[in-house]
């Protein structure tokens, strides 16, 4: 038993962790990711859907599926090549590669856009991938890249440097329909000169919530 735990643990198949933090972003579902695993770690590149099968313990039908759908999406390619003298089907995986590497790229695009180098500078260190991820969410859901930038000059002269002090903030000035500058600053004369306001009871305080948490 103890011979075949250290062949256990000496059997490794490797996946990139490019292709790990970033295949949903490839529209790859869970099972097709499976299947690529496999296909990255064989040492040949000739199409045998039943070895694949009996390997994985997938129905043949399903393999056949999972690859049906990672060509539809141009993942991979099933091309008939001659080997031997002999007509064989093989996949190509070069497909995958390149637009794991568009991906990539564009993320390194973003990084480097204005509003990235602007959080940066204000929080004086890099941003973290989830960070970027957040931003990108605000971005993604319509908030424009001008009301994102006072968000984070409101947190910066507040004293905070944290994105769910920004994303409250955002939130509140969603609520009340604030969508640019203009709108920021009408709604800061509307709440100073709003005399009931004056004892800030319904004032939502972002930075006193944000740092008790």
């Amino acid at each position: 038993m103890s011979q075949i735990i250290e062949l256990l643990k000496s059997i490794n198949y490797q996946v990139s962790k490019e292709l790990l933090f970033n295949y949903k972003k490839l529209n790859i579902t869970d099972s097709e990711f499976i299947i690529l695993i496999y296909l990255i770690n064989q040492s040949s590149d000739i199409y045998n859907p039943k070895q694949i099968s009996n390997d994985l313990n997938i129905d043949l039908n399903n393999v056949l599926e999972l690859i049906n759908s990672l060509c539809e999406k141009n993942i991979i390619k099933v091309e008939i090549k001659k080997i031997n003298n002999v007509r064989s089907e093989v996949l190509n995986l070069d497909y995958l590669y390149e637009k794991l590497a568009l991906s990539l790229s564009k993320v390194e695009t973003k990084k480097e856009s204005s509003i990235y180098a602007v959080f940066e500078t204000e929080f004086g260190r890099t941003l973290s991938p989830m960070e970027f991820e957040i931003i990108n969410g605000w971005i993604d859901t319509g908030v424009s890249e001008e009301l994102i930038i006072l968000a984070l000059k409101e947190a910066t002269y507040n004293g905070v440097s944290n994105l769910r002090y920004i994303d409250k903030i955002i939130y509140e000035w969603g609520k009340k329909g604030i969508k640019n500058k203009d709108d920021v600053e009408k709604d800061r004369k509307q709440f100073k000169g709003n005399k009931k306001n004056k004892n800030l009871d319904d004032y939502y305080d972002w930075l006193n919530d944000a740092r008790d948490n």
